[in-house]
């Protein structure tokens, strides 16, 4: 039963995308957009860390 319900959720969500994608493409080019600015800032915030420890976590 957990099965289906986890495809009717998957269902539910691409169509709802594809919705908006469809009638709002400049908003769904927005969320696209933050979405890629928050992995770009959580890798940049990750090398720094890295950089920060290769430096002697001073």
């Amino acid at each position: 039963m957990a099965v289906n319900g986890k495809k009717i959720a998957v269902y539910v969500l691409v169509v709802f995308i594809l919705y908006v994608i469809i009638t709002d493409p400049e908003t769904a080019a927005g969320y696209v957009q933050i979405g890629f600015e928050g992995i770009s800032d959580a890798a940049k915030a990750v090398g720094d860390f890295f950089t920060w420890l290769a430096d002697g976590a001073h």
